[in-house]
């Protein structure tokens, strides 16, 4: 069901801003670009020649640094904080200025053009939660170097096939990550992968952290503060309003590697719509997303946005529990006056498995936060309802992807806050025209399950194309159903508009022709007072074709017997989904394999269970997890047949 303009229980000011998107884009993304700083404005929005690769802003010419940065300090707010670094897992603690943010760039910027980057030149990012690692990402933006940011301390081997991939002429990277209880040594990753890659970098930065330095190759390393010093400082270049500001690999990539391409003028007027109008956010308001600067959330919303727009972003180097326990997010909230806070829903629930009755928050002020945004795994409605009574904010869950780089579906608080309903994303944002689509591409009834498809063309901001795969771009996403971007994940429309993402199409599992959906099994589930979270997988089964199977973790203290629970849960799903979900498949485990990112390995558990060869994504959070998921289907006498 494609989205009406007529419904009744939406906002009227959400709609009247939705309207105005439908009725003329192109006006509307050329009102909104006036927000931004051009160097050169463009004479139209949407550049179309090459569709259904389409493009945003191309003759403008515009540089994201200078948004993010310059602009501040040229209109007088250069000593407003731009960055609170807190870093638990080391004790310190920087407050940085926006002077003083580009000062940093504007050396580290000048010591790679020095070296030879000039714009389109691919430069690595292989740095931890450091304010260094976003100076890194502005000095290229600078300069229009193409930055690839890759998590910290991923293996040498999967670090090497990015290297061979996007050729970079220069690695910025640091002498170590810090987790809660081990130190990770990158210098012989980086090294070790610049070995096994086919290309080889020019020269490469490190930054030496006082916990651990490295050992640098004289005839490649360069340490950062001696760059730095060495460094004349340099201005923000005009750049193409098409010029590719970053790749970004998507997570769990094998084989061919898949890098996003963003391109730069979209990016930034995308990113300054957001802060206002879906993050209800005004300049000099405290923003927190806590997530990793490795992936898309950690470029848009710790990075980029939140700069842009004069907002203080909150670089925070630990975990939601263990840094020291499961009050850390309440004491950073309460120590920035932080407004909004955007994170993952895997990080709620490990804070409400510590915490289940929500007695931690109520030791903090966090009088002075608005709102929790959710994203980047389903947000089940019990985690939901945990927040929304112990913090007294409204929980936003929105939707969006590496591919799109913003929010394509949400509540957007700053137009109007609409009513929420229990397992929605609520409605699509300005630029999105969502369809669920059946396997021949019909749009489906209210209220049935499909593919979530998006009509053509992508708003600015999203993805041009994949770095030097065109055609893995066009048949990955295009060519399914012409005429629409694929997202690759299931779910319904109700008859009020409202989207409901369930799972990765993937994750639909067909019970004797039934298709259901993960996570409406998920959302049984996790109502049941004992359980933390759950992963729901279909398994093979002769009779069926597939059949659910569940994995539980129990709250902290849960003291029913397991085999009480299994039976508690196989009965809600009876009651809930009824007897067709054939569920009786129940496994408790300590915890599930996710990765870095908090995304559960659902695919890789389902391998597990049918015995299929799988390769251990690179970005788990840990490989050690694949063997406790073996041995508790073992436990419980489900027969794997392990080719791994």
């Amino acid at each position: 069901m494609t989205i009406q303009s007529n419904n009744r229980k939406s906002g009227k000011i959400y709609q009247a801003v939705y309207q105005s998107w439908l009725h003329d884009p192109e006006k509307f993304w050329m009102q909104t670009a006036e927000a931004v700083d051009w160097f050169r404005k463009p004479s139209q929005a949407l550049f179309e020649q090459k569709a259904p690769f389409y493009s945003w802003f191309d003759d403008g010419q515009i540089n994201t640094c200078w948004n993010a940065v310059d602009r501040h300090v040229e209109n007088g707010l250069g000593e407003q904080p731009a960055i609170y670094y807190d870093s638990p897992v080391t004790g310190h603690k920087r407050t940085i200025s926006y002077h003083q943010l580009q000062d940093e760039v504007a050396k580290i910027a000048g010591g790679m053009a020095a070296r030879g980057v000039q714009p389109g030149d691919r430069v690595i990012i292989y740095m931890p939660m450091i304010p260094e690692t976003i100076v890194a990402m502005l000095a290229c933006a600078r300069i229009g170097a193409i930055h690839s940011v890759v998590f910290g301390g991923f293996a040498a081997a999967e670090l090497a096939v990015r290297i061979s991939h996007c050729r970079p002429k220069a690695i910025l990277s640091a002498s170590c990550g810090i987790e809660p209880n081990r130190v990770v040594d990158y210098k012989p990753l980086l090294d070790q992968s610049i070995e096994l890659a086919d290309h080889k970098p020019d020269f490469c930065v490190i930054f030496q952290r006082d916990i651990q330095a490295a050992t640098l190759d004289s005839r490649r390393d360069i340490d950062w503060e001696v760059f730095r010093g060495e460094a004349k400082d340099v201005p923000c270049l005009p750049l193409a309003g098409n010029h590719a500001a970053y790749i970004l690999y998507t997570s769990g990539t094998t084989g061919a590697p898949k890098g996003i391409v963003r391109p730069t003028g979209g990016h930034i007027v995308a990113l300054q719509w957001t802060m206002k109008n879906i993050y209800g956010l005004n300049p000099g308001d405290v923003f927190w997303t806590a997530s990793d600067l490795g992936w898309v959330v950690g470029h848009s919303y710790i990075c980029y946005a939140p700069l842009i727009c004069g907002n203080p972003t909150v670089l925070y180097e630990g975990k939601p529990v263990g840094t020291p326990d499961a009050s850390a997010f309440w004491r950073v909230i309460s120590e920035y006056d932080v407004k909004a806070l955007f994170t993952a829903p895997t990080a709620f629930r490990a804070i409400k498995r510590q915490d289940p009755d929500g007695a931690l928050p109520r030791q903090f002020d966090l009088t002075g936060l608005r709102t929790l945004f959710l994203a980047g795994e389903r947000a089940d409605p019990d985690t939901i309802e945990w927040a929304e009574r112990h913090l007294n904010v409204p929980v936003i869950d929105h939707w969006w992807q590496t591919e799109t780089g913003w929010a394509i579906a949400g509540n957007p608080v700053g137009i109007e806050c609409l009513p929420v309903k229990p397992g929605s994303i609520t409605l699509p944002m300005p630029g999105y025209e969502i369809s669920i689509l059946d396997e021949k591409g019909q749009i489906m009834a209210p209220g049935e399950l499909g593919t979530i498809a998006i009509k053509l063309p992508l708003p600015p901001g999203t993805l041009s194309t994949m770095w030097e795969a065109d055609d893995r771009y066009q048949d990955g996403y295009l060519s399914q159903f012409p005429g629409y971007y694929v997202t690759g994940d299931a779910g319904i429309i109700d008859e009020d508009g409202y989207v409901y993402v369930m799972s990765r199409t993937d994750d639909v599992i067909n019970v004797a022709g039934h298709r259901l959906s993960t996570g409406a099994f998920e959302e049984v589930l996790t109502r049941h007072p004992d359980i933390a979270e759950c992963a729901v997988i279909g398994v093979k089964d002769e009779l069926k074709g597939q059949l659910p199977m569940a994995f539980i973790c129990l709250n902290s203290g849960s003291i029913t017997p397991r085999q009480q629970i299994v039976t508690d849960v196989v009965s809600l799903v009876r009651q809930k989904i009824g007897p067709i979900a054939a569920f009786h498949l129940a496994v408790i485990v300590e915890r599930l394999p996710k990765t870095r990112s908090g995304k559960i390995l659902r695919s890789t558990m389902a391998k597990i269970a049918d015995g299929h060869q799988f390769k251990v994504p690179p970005t788990i959070d840990d490989p050690a997890i694949i063997g406790e998921i073996k041995e508790a289907l073992l436990l419980i006498g489900y027969p794997i047949n392990d080719q791994n």
